[in-house]
C-alpha cells in the first residue's frame, strides 16, 4: 500500500474498541473530523499504554494534582462506539502521544507497521484532540482493555474459558 497521511486536526471525535471473543479480539483505534473517518488496527497493548500515558499527561498538564484533571463530558462518553464499517488504512507499529501548548491540544501519532524492510516511508496518522476528548478516551482504553479475559492472581497471565495451566502452582516459572 501507498505511503498515506490521515491529519485530522482537531477531531470530532476519536474512541477505541475490540470486536471478537476475549482472547481473539481485534483492537481499533478510530476518530472522525467532519466526514473523513480514519480507523487503525492496534494490539491491545498499545491501547493499554496509550490510555495510561493520556493519564499520565493529563494529571502533569494540571500540574500533579488530580483534582484538577480534565473530566469528559457524560455526553462525550456515551457515544464511544466503533463507527461502521471497518475499514483499517493500517495496522499500527508504533504510537506516540504529544502535547501542542499553543492550541491546547493532545495529538496521537500512529505509525504504520511495516511489513517489509524494502518499504521506504511507514504511512502515518495524527489525531488532534482536545483533553476532555482524550480523557473519554483515556476512560474508554482501560474499560475496553479490562473487559477481557480475567488474569490468574498468581501468576497474571490471560484465563482461558477452557481452563488455565498456572506455572506458579507448580513451582515453576517461565
Amino acid at each position: 500500500m501507498p505511503y498515506q497521511i490521515f491529519d485530522l486536526n482537531p477531531v470530532d471525535w476519536i474512541t477505541t474498541d475490540a470486536i471478537g471473543e476475549p482472547g481473539k479480539r481485534v483492537f481499533y483505534l478510530q476518530a472522525r473530523k467532519e466526514h473523513r473517518l480514519v480507523t487503525l488496527i492496534c494490539e491491545k497493548e498499545q491501547i493499554a499504554a496509550l490510555a495510561l500515558a493520556i493519564d499520565h499527561l493529563l494529571l502533569a498538564l494540571a500540574g500533579g494534582n488530580a483534582d484538577a484533571v480534565v473530566e469528559p463530558d457524560p455526553i462525550l462518553h456515551r457515544g464511544m462506539g466503533l463507527e461502521f464499517p471497518l475499514e483499517p488504512a493500517f495496522r499500527v507499529g508504533r504510537i506516540n502521544l504529544g502535547y501542542d501548548q499553543a492550541s491546547g491540544r493532545l495529538v496521537v501519532i500512529a505509525y504504520e507497521l511495516l511489513e517489509e524492510e524494502d518499504e521506504p516511508v511507514p504511512s502515518v496518522a495524527r489525531f488532534w484532540a482536545t483533553p476532555a476528548q482524550m480523557r473519554a478516551f483515556s476512560i474508554r482504553g482501560h474499560e475496553v482493555v479490562a473487559a477481557g479475559r480475567p488474569r490468574c492472581a498468581m501468576c497474571g497471565e490471560p484465563i482461558d474459558p477452557e481452563g488455565h495451566f498456572c506455572p506458579r502452582k507448580n513451582g515453576h516459572r517461565t
